[in-house]
């Protein structure tokens, strides 16, 4: 893990993002903290390449709702996040104070990201049956266990979070899913068959889990993975999954 061991700021992206030819990023929480969420903020401020940010907020606060006004007041906010993947509680998502957290979203136009393994999908698929009107995306395709070629209960899952027209997926994680040192192309080729089936080009957008994937992989190999699956693609279903679809999930 000695590659995530130093600080990662906007500079060390910019370059990155200028060579690939991407104009923007959502910046996407990793420590659960309002401070967190405040200091990326800051940086979305001093930053023009930070479209908009996915904080932190505790959805089980009885106060919830003022703490949500309180962030509406920053343009670059656009959703929050959990890390549930992390809880050892496998029904996180249904506890009545987190679903009461949920709830109060909409209300101020906030998304949520949800980020979970497998062996959460089926109280995910509970969780997002109960708002219909709340706009969600699956981080990471629920981080399916591609090193071990396993498929099958986590395709049947996913198909049915996709037939929630208010769900989206994010086709991201995939390079640290698989095997780190000796990943190929063709390893992901059965997972992105199936969220393209299941999502279509209008529910799917591109991640790059930077600088996450660098355990595996670098900005541009990992970049490359998508780029090569959506070649037979339309201009028009390219650019959708790898910016339309975000911008309007997220407001940008």
């Amino acid at each position: 893990m000695r590659v995530l061991k130093r600080d990662f700021y906007p500079q060390d992206l910019k370059p990155l993002l200028i060579e690939n030819k991407i104009n923007g990023c959502v910046a996407i929480q990793v420590e659960q903290s309002e401070e967190e969420t405040i200091f990326l903020l800051n940086l979305a401020d001093e930053e023009n390449i930070i479209k908009g940010v996915v904080g932190w907020i505790d959805l089980r606060s009885a106060d919830i709702v003022n703490r949500l006004k309180h962030f509406s007041q920053f343009e670059k906010l656009k959703g929050f996040r959990h890390i549930v993947q992390a809880e050892p509680d496998n029904e996180f998502l249904l506890r009545k104070d987190f679903c009461n957290g949920i709830k109060a979203l909409k209300d101020f136009n906030f998304t949520y990201d949800i980020l979970i393994y497998p062996q959460h999908l089926e109280a995910a698929l509970k969780f997002v049956n109960l708002f219909p009107d709340q706009r969600f995306v699956i981080d990471h395709m629920a981080k399916p266990l591609i090193k071990k070629g396993e498929l099958e209960g986590w395709q049947k899952e996913m198909r049915e979070l996709a037939s929630f027209e208010n769900v989206f997926c994010k086709v991201s994680g995939m390079v640290t899913e698989g095997n780190w040192s000796s990943w190929k192309e063709a390893d992901f080729k059965p997972y992105l068959d199936s969220v393209f089936e299941f999502f279509g080009t209008s529910r799917v957008m591109y991640g790059s889990d930077w600088p996450v994937c660098l355990l595996a992989a670098s900005y541009k190999s990992q970049l490359g993975i998508i780029e090569n699956y959506l070649a037979s693609f339309s201009e028009p279903e390219k650019s959708d999954v790898m910016g339309g679809n975000a911008q309007r999930f997220y407001n940008l």
